[in-house]
């Protein structure tokens, strides 16, 4: 019999993957997060903002509609995206209006029957996360604050958060981390679109060769404050120094114990290299011999700039991930 994923595991994909399909509106949100449910995976990930109109203060019906449409299809919600509206236009705003915000989204998800929400790592804050705690042993979420792409464990805008959930100690207040931490090398297609906009080839060819150099990342930064960045590829230019990592799986080891979910991000399904089932073995390696229990979603962020069908991509790619993942666990029991 061949290897599985440990039942302690729970492969999920996300409704982001789906996020062209539910702008372009020929189909509802609700129809298109239920028809994953129908097709790809049963267990979904949930980005609110784009599924329900009444967000950030989901109403009960579009709710209680998105559960049981779910839940006819055999389907469930993992964790909800959630978010806080910070600051007005001239300041930040006080502790009570960020927890006023939050804590719809929390019942929210509650009542979808997710598992749990998540911000990005360090923007609640310890005096909001100790407001909401209350609440999430109540209804027995949890909460998992998101690290991703650049933001590397040790990292100085990272580890006071770190430390700060550490210090908490509750499993109700967790780590989520995406592996687009984890980047062996940079997609395929994306160095096609920065060649597409304009770029210099030698710079290109350095991103290509050498994406884990400390002397890349001054190259970047270095074309970026010299203007020559083409304006068409410029936010796509910023995935360099924001959402594509490069830390190794072994930078994670410290904080495992916090940590109860993956985002197994990709951008395409170009493997050259092992540049995307590599990070997958080397995760699979590690959380098999530390016993992790939880969820691993697969977040395609390539529909910035390819036009490909989620519905396959994320079928291709949980397939891809599943075997890779367990792979790896193997090789490393059998070492």
């Amino acid at each position: 019999m061949a290897p599985e994923i440990p039942s302690s595991w729970t492969l999920c994909a996300s409704s982001f993957n789906w996020t062209p399909d539910i702008t372009a509106a020929r189909r509802t949100a609700q129809d298109v997060v239920t028809g994953i449910a129908d097709s790809v995976v049963k267990t979904i990930e949930l980005e609110p903002g784009l599924v329900w109109r009444s967000f950030p203060a989901p109403s009960d019906a579009e709710v209680d509609g998105l559960r049981d449409a779910l839940a006819a299809k055999g389907g469930a919600i993992s964790i909800l995206g959630a978010s806080l509206d910070d600051f007005t236009p001239t300041e930040r705003r006080p502790l009570q209006e960020r927890l006023d915000f939050l804590i719809p989204q929390i019942r929210a998800a509650h009542r979808v029957g997710a598992s749990g929400i998540r911000l990005p790592i360090g923007q609640a804050g310890t005096e909001l996360l100790r407001l909401v705690q209350p609440l999430l042993h109540e209804l027995d979420l949890v909460l998992y604050e998101e690290i991703q792409g650049q933001q590397a464990p040790g990292s100085a805008a990272v580890e006071p958060a770190l430390e700060a959930i550490a210090a908490l100690g509750d499993d109700h207040v967790r780590v989520l981390v995406d592996i687009s931490m984890l980047m062996p090398a940079l997609p395929v297609t994306y160095l096609e679109e920065l060649r597409r906009g304009g770029l210099p080839e030698d710079f290109v060819g350095q991103l290509e060769n050498d994406w884990r150099d400390p002397a890349t990342i001054d190259a970047v930064t270095g074309l970026l404050r010299s203007g020559n960045v083409p304006s068409r590829i410029h936010t796509l230019f910023m995935n360099l120094l924001i959402r594509f990592g490069r830390s190794d799986a072994a930078d994670l080891r410290g904080i495992l114990p916090m940590v109860g979910a993956f985002h197994l991000k990709f951008w395409d399904l170009h493997d050259d290299g092992g540049r995307v089932s590599q990070p997958l073995r080397d995760l699979g390696a590690l959380l098999g011999r530390n016993r992790f229990s939880g969820t691993l979603t697969s977040e395609w962020g390539g529909h910035e700039w390819l036009q490909d069908d989620p519905t396959d991509m994320t079928r291709r790619h949980l397939a891809l991930a599943e075997a890779a993942l367990v792979g790896g666990r193997v090789s490393k029991v059998a070492c």
